[in-house]
């Protein structure tokens, strides 16, 4: 039988796109190396075939967490398969991979956050200072409400209530959340939709933030926000780990901070207590005279 990778593919209506993206590469990877071997389908595929695939991963060098995530592809393409009667067992069923490298979500020191929030030049160019004033918002909005990047892209204007201080989200599966908003975020949001009007003119998108070309802002035109503003290397996911981070040091409830976050599971949010944990071992180690 075929593969019916696209039709797997279909059904997956609660991942985001890069989610999306990483099944249909793996799967692609899979279903080329099972074909060398005279495999035609999933009914010819048996645990001990899957074993033998993660090792071949493994010799051409691929990291533990991208292993864990092949592992995760698989078991989530065979499952759907045993559920829905193409193949009459599923032989993913307790597969496994080398655990992901317990890497520390990166998070910005105070110092590093104020530099880059408070930074950037003003310029006497009304058009720079307009997108001086949406810089500004975009990145109070990331820091001030732990946004993804997907999230603040497509926030549209009417989304924003500055008068209470919220805003409402699309987050992952397409799940709609209201998050709080800082005082600095509603400060520079409002600040930059007074000039917004003037810069998309007619041909305005409805979304909140615009890129230099009066098109929907995108994840890279992020990215480039923060080259030019950050005093080092950052990546935008890293104001919402410090988000996360700074509401636990302050003492926030962890189920709190998964609301906020928006993870489906308290075990993703979990990896911030470490964070913090870590944080205050080095405080410790740094200040303390017999440390």
């Amino acid at each position: 039988m075929a593969w019916e990778t696209d039709t797997f593919l279909q059904s997956l209506t609660n991942v985001g796109p890069a989610t999306l993206r990483a099944y249909t590469t793996d799967l692609r990877r899979f279903t080329t190396w099972a074909g060398r071997l005279g495999l035609e389908g999933p009914d010819g595929v048996d645990h001990r075939t899957l074993r033998r695939y993660l090792a071949y991963l493994s010799a051409c060098g691929l990291a533990s967490r991208t292993l864990a995530r092949h592992a995760s592809s698989l078991r989530r393409y065979f499952g759907w398969a045993a559920r829905t009667g193409r193949i009459p067992a599923d032989p993913s069923a307790d597969l496994s991979a080398p655990r992901g490298d317990a890497r520390l979500p990166e998070v910005l020191r105070h110092d590093q956050l104020d530099a880059l929030l408070d930074g950037g030049e003003e310029s006497p160019d009304p058009v720079e200072a307009a997108f001086r004033r949406r810089d500004d918002a975009l990145l109070e909005l990331l820091y001030g409400s732990g946004l993804r990047v997907s999230e603040l892209c497509g926030i549209q204007v009417a989304d924003l209530d500055l008068d209470r201080a919220r805003v409402v989200v699309l987050g992952k599966g397409s799940k709609e959340r209201m998050l709080p908003m800082s005082a600095p975020a509603v400060e520079a949001v409002r600040s930059w939709l007074r000039v917004r009007g003037d810069v998309v003119g007619g041909a305005d998108p409805g979304v909140a933030f615009v890129n230099r070309r009066l098109r929907p802002l995108t994840p890279r035109d992020v990215r480039r926000v923060l080259d030019r503003r950050a005093p080092t290397v950052t990546h935008p996911h890293a104001l919402r780990h410090s988000f996360a981070t700074h509401l636990l040091d302050g003492g926030a409830d962890l189920r709190v901070v998964q609301e906020l976050l928006g993870h489906a599971d308290l075990a993703t949010t979990q990896v911030y207590t470490h964070v913090s944990r870590e944080r205050l071992r080095q405080v410790h180690t740094d200040t303390h005279p017999r440390a």
